[in-house]
């Protein structure tokens, strides 16, 4: 399927995101909200901030990912003394040509896992923004494109563990969604125990997705139909949160942008092809929760954006659809 109908089938794209996440889940036990918002990301081609406190298994779901689609993979593990060029790469005189050549860096492959990105210094983790943005770095004046897909999964441990520099807001803006593990239901953390006894199931996993099928998914969710009326709304959400006493700085443009794909993005993997009001509530908090920066009596007091969102889902008029494809 190269292009999408109002009115087409969803049944075998459908069929093929529930082996992927399948696939993840015999790693991943008890995780299914985290699992879909990570396929919705990789779908919608967004880079993804996982933070939490450590040995939730953020790591474990990267490199889960990573081996479900048949694509490339490096890991890169940040560290207060790792430099730019260690990310992104290094111009090399060769002696024999008698002129300088570019060796990549471990950001030229498809998926980058981004291992405690926030206990590298600010300078280091400025060099990832124009990878994130414009998948290409700029090395000594020349520009090198990335490889195609390209996706930053990063891991972060909460700001108040020893030895972490606060991501600046502009490259939160640039993650499309944060998601949070949380610790294991106790049936669950026993199961857990059980499939990791004798073998890691992750040095098992096979791939059950292309590279070149996942660049076809990616295609197909830009073209899953959004009304007008549903993108007055996201933009009302918005315009709710840059209002709202509690933040200095309420949700981007870029942000909106990243709710609309997001919102394309849930409906393509239920198997939809038109957005609902509900898609995009569904959304709010993971794309928009890290772009909120509150001001300092509200984080004294102890509030979060994510009750920002909520405040603005319930107060934010929804529209009825005008038009539903295929209705």
């Amino acid at each position: 399927m190269s292009s999408l109908s109002h009115n087409m089938s969803f049944e075998e794209p459908l069929l093929q995101l529930e082996r992927i996440i399948a696939n993840i889940e015999k790693v991943m036990v008890g995780k299914r909200r985290p699992v879909e918002l990570v396929l919705t990301s990789l779908l919608c081609g967004g880079h993804v901030l996982l933070e939490d406190v450590p040995g939730v298994g953020k790591t474990i779901l990267v490199k889960a990912l990573a081996k479900t689609v048949d694509a490339g993979f490096k890991r890169i593990q940040f560290t207060p003394d790792l430099l730019p060029s260690d990310v992104t790469g290094v111009s090399v005189y060769n002696r024999g040509l008698s002129s300088f050549q570019f060796r990549p860096g471990p950001l030229f492959t498809n998926i980058v896992l981004a291992d405690e990105l926030n206990r590298t210094s600010p300078k280091t983790q400025a060099a990832l923004l124009e990878a994130m943005e414009e998948r290409h770095v700029t090395v000594d004046g020349e520009t090198y494109p990335l490889p195609r897909p390209f996706l930053i999964l990063a891991t972060q441990n909460p700001l108040d563990h020893a030895g972490t520099y606060q991501l600046p807001e502009a490259q939160l803006d640039r993650f499309f969604m944060r998601i949070r593990l949380g610790y294991p239901e106790r049936g669950h953390e026993v199961e857990m125990m059980g499939r990791m006894q004798e073998v890691s199931p992750l040095d098992t996993l096979k791939p059950v997705l292309l590279k070149e099928e996942l660049q076809l998914l990616q295609r197909q969710v830009r073209h899953v139909h959004v009304d007008e009326s549903l993108k007055e709304y996201m933009v009302e959400l918005a315009s709710a949160t840059r209002k709202h006493k509690d933040a200095m700085l309420g949700a981007s443009p870029r942000a909106v942008l990243a709710l609309m794909l997001a919102s394309q993005g849930t409906a393509y993997r239920k198997g939809r092809s038109y957005v609902v009001p509900d898609d995009i509530k569904d959304m709010l908090e993971p794309v928009l929760a890290h772009r909120i920066l509150l001001t300092q009596e509200a984080r004294m007091a102890g509030r979060v954006s994510e009750l920002i969102l909520r405040q603005a889902a319930a107060e934010v008029p929804v529209p009825g659809l005008r038009y539903a494809p295929g209705s």
